[in-house]
């Protein structure tokens, strides 16, 4: 049985864990794109030992979000600063001392 076989057959028997190359499959992404979304964190694995797997529900949730719109951040007024004309004591110059030199 081949590699792709093999993978076709792991989609069609709903596995509860898939290692990152069939999550890769299933989501139709290269190997290297889940590794990068779980060092991100969009993908949270589980790891057994040292092996490493990905569960369907959390590939649900993945594609869940990005089909979800983003969320409403109300829009912020650019900050304004109080602008002033008035210069008093801008160039007020502390009392002078003749014993300074």
């Amino acid at each position: 049985m081949g590699d792709v076989e093999r993978l076709h057959g792991v989609v069609a028997n709903d596995s509860l864990l898939l290692t990152p190359e069939e999550a890769a499959t299933v989501l139709r992404v290269g190997r290297t794109t889940v590794y990068a979304l779980m060092k991100a964190g969009d993908l949270r694995p589980v790891h057994i030992g040292r092996s490493t797997r990905l569960s369907r529900a959390e590939l649900e949730r993945f594609v869940g979000r990005l089909d979800a719109p983003p969320p409403s951040v109300p829009r912020r007024s650019p900050a304004r600063r109080g602008f002033s004309t008035d210069q008093g004591g801008l160039f007020e110059l502390g009392p002078t001392s003749p014993d300074v030199a």
